[in-house]
């Protein structure tokens, strides 16, 4: 399985991962020669299609040497190209859609069959993606969908005509996914959707978005909510309030901006100004101070001046942003953007992304090296372990989810879903380290789950038990017992 694109590829890919397990297929070791490879593609920038094409062509020997393979194509792009993909790369046999996930084990075995290739794109959802069984790649953290599609009209934008409109879950639904995974050992969670603060526009309650925060609040065993990616057109104070107030939902914010002026706003159809952006950063700021915001930007949007390039560093330098995912305009075929008047040269696109990259680096390292010194419990990652000569380093999360390398002594072994504090002894842009060794470790449900799954020993719990002298005397009288509420 190879996924290119987004948080909601990703969960997509692990749908499919499911499905084709649920088929009776198992996943190919690393050093063998898959019989199934499938491709779940993105359609927003335009490398996507190279490095699709350029992987379909390294496939072909390998087919030809092992006539038995099958190749299927998901995804944005397919969506888009559709019976393009075919006629460029013959050899694939499967083409299907974002909206037809869950036919890709009965193409697969047509086109087995019938010796040729088969193409479904279907044009509307067939069922919401959390209907279909999973293969979680975490068995500590997951990704939960709220809805799929996008009711915006963003003019670089090629999404919303490849995933259609939006598909609102209902909450009870939503909650149900989220308790099943904590029991079985997740203890962080991302709530996912194109748009996911719109969430609830359609079933008419404009505030199930927050509701939805508390609701996980109070899921017991969930450690931590995340959410991606907001709109600032939609950002409303119930849900800073919701985010500040349920403990569990981290003080972390990913918002795109796109881009500071607000003229380009206007020319992107983005429904905000620079001024509403950097009112919702200033809320969530008084709100939850040590929150680490990021973001998106792209840069050389058609008609963008350098004065409009000026308005996007202003914006960068007042946000302060953690880290920002930064972008050169790249025309897509099909959007309003790819025919308008201004298209900016690019060496002058490249010299602005740069200058944009720079500053960012700068104000990303400064926030950092705020943090040296402190200390930060971390949720232990699987992979991206930090190694050297003088220290052994493993990698994890801390709650505004910068990533932190962190050394750990001989005979410590803190496990990807455990946790541990420790203090940050060095700053970069990127990755913060902290090699002062392990204050504390806490072993977790989480980490059990992922021993679990990779077949290491589990201990057993006990439960807990209490010591200590009784007290003597009358009971100590105790609070009235609060009234309940009931869920719907």
């Amino acid at each position: 399985m190879r996924t290119y694109g987004c948080q909601m590829n990703v969960h997509d890919s692990e749908r499919l991962s499911g499905l084709l397990e649920d088929a009776g297929y198992a996943r190919a070791a690393e050093d063998t020669t898959a019989d199934i490879v499938v491709f779940n593609t993105c359609a927003v920038r335009e490398n996507a299609d190279n490095r699709l094409y350029g992987n379909l062509g390294h496939l072909r020997p390998v087919k030809d040497a092992n006539p038995g393979m099958q190749i299927a194509v998901g995804g944005c792009l397919a969506q888009k190209d559709r019976g393009e993909i075919t006629r460029r790369a013959p050899w694939v046999d499967v083409v299907f859609g974002t909206h037809n996930i869950g036919s890709l084990p009965t193409l697969l075995e047509r086109a087995r069959v019938q010796r040729e290739a088969q193409v479904e794109i279907a044009e509307s959802l067939e069922h919401f993606p959390s209907t279909l069984p999973s293969r979680r790649e975490s068995a500590y953290a997951a990704w939960v969908s709220i809805s799929v599609g996008c009711n915006n009209t963003c003019t670089f934008c090629i999404v919303p005509a490849l995933r259609g409109k939006e598909q609102d879950r209902r909450p009870g639904d939503v909650l149900a996914e989220v308790r099943a995974l904590v029991d079985e050992g997740v203890s962080e969670v991302t709530l996912l959707g194109q748009n996911v603060n719109a969430y609830g526009s359609g079933f008419g309650d404009r505030q199930a978005f927050s509701k939805l925060l508390r609701a996980c609040g109070g899921v017991e065993g969930l450690e931590r909510v995340r959410f991606t990616s907001p709109h600032p057109r939609d950002f409303t104070d119930d849900v800073i309030e919701a985010m500040a107030e349920t403990p569990n939902v981290m003080p972390q914010l990913h918002m795109p901006l796109q881009s500071g002026s607000s003229k380009v706003l206007k020319d992107m159809r983005r429904s905000y100004r620079q001024e509403r952006f950097l009112s919702i950063v200033e809320k969530v700021r008084a709100a939850m101070p040590h929150a680490a915001i990021t973001t998106d930007i792209i840069v050389g949007f058609p008609g963008e001046t350098e004065e409009d390039f000026q308005e996007t560093l202003h914006v960068v330098r007042e946000a302060r942003f953690a880290m920002a995912f930064t972008f050169q305009y790249s025309k897509r075929p099909g959007t309003p953007a790819a025919t308008m008047d201004g298209q900016v040269p690019p060496e002058v696109v490249k010299d602005r992304y740069q200058r944009l990259v720079d500053l960012q680096d700068r104000i990303s390292w400064e926030e950092n090296q705020k943090l040296v010194g402190r200390e930060v419990e971390l949720l232990v990652s699987e992979g991206g372990g930090k190694k050297d000569g003088e220290h052994r380093r493993l990698s994890g999360r801390a709650p505004d989810n910068r990533l932190v390398h962190f050394a750990v002594g001989d005979g410590e072994e803190p496990r990807p879903g455990d946790t541990v504090t420790v203090e940050v002894t060095y700053a970069a842009p990127h990755h913060l380290v902290a090699d002062s060794g392990v204050r504390s470790l806490r072993r977790t449900r989480a980490g059990d789950a992922w021993a679990a799954r990779n077949g290491r020993p589990v201990p057993e719990r006990r439960p807990e038990v209490l010591l200590g002298m009784p007290a003597l005397g009358v009971p100590a009288e105790q609070p009235a017992a609060a009234g309940g509420c009931c869920e719907t």
